[in-house]
């Protein structure tokens, strides 16, 4: 073996067991953060929120991520900053922001075939959604929620073009998101709504970045293979 091939490989080691404990501790943050939302105790999801998405963006750089990945997942750190706080004008800067991340991962998917029976089903998902939600949300979100539904609805549907991890992350955004809705509409709510709305949150930027991932990285592999 080569002097430059055992560099190679101490790096890539070594770059290997920084990703497993980053990953770690994002996988020990989110439990920290879920069971302070079960147990109804506010200050461990102050402490525990705030650390999700720089600890997975962490995670996704060891493993040489796209920059539109690392965006979209920084956008939606600061969207979880702004919900920490309980007002319109937050709400509104955290959907700005969550809006802008969504935008990343649409760019991000790129122009890949995906199915039209699915579009067709996220169509009829959103049209009825927001038909629905319109008369019980505050005069002033019912514009800002319907646009940001319909941006996070395609890139929900977009995201199935990484492939069925992806598009299952996709598919816990919007269902995550909707359940946010729902609770500003003041409809009849789960026990202990965050913690749904942050569990299917998390598992959603999880796959959606692993999604990402495995496409970048197949598609180096294949382009070292040519």
């Amino acid at each position: 073996m080569s002097a430059v091939q055992a560099r190679t490989r101490s790096v890539a080691a070594g770059t290997g067991r920084a990703g497993r404990t980053l990953l770690g501790a994002f996988a020990a943050a989110s439990a920290v953060d879920l069971v302070s939302l079960l147990a109804g105790w506010h200050p461990g999801h102050l402490v525990a929120k705030p650390l999700l998405m720089p600890l997975l963006v962490a995670y996704v750089l060891t493993r040489r991520a796209p920059r539109l990945l690392v965006a979209a997942l920084l956008f939606g750190w600061g969207g979880d900053l702004a919900l920490l706080f309980d007002a319109e004008p937050a709400f509104l800067a955290g959907m700005g922001s969550f809006a802008a991340g969504h935008v990343c991962y649409l760019l991000l998917f790129g122009r890949a075939r995906t199915s039209p029976a699915l579009g067709g089903a996220y169509a009829v998902a959103l049209v009825g959604t927001v038909a629905l939600l319109w008369g019980d949300l505050p005069a002033g979100l019912r514009i800002p929620v319907a646009g940001y539904s319909l941006l996070l609805a395609s890139m929900a549907y977009r995201s199935s073009a990484l492939g069925r991890v992806a598009g299952a992350g996709g598919a816990l955004f919007l269902l995550s998101d909707t359940l946010i809705a729902t609770g500003v509409a003041q409809w009849p709510q789960l026990p202990r709504p965050d913690f749904w709305i942050m569990a299917t949150y998390l598992a959603a930027q999880y796959l959606l970045a692993r999604g990402a991932l495995h496409r970048d990285q197949a598609y180096g592999r294949e382009v070292i293979q040519d």
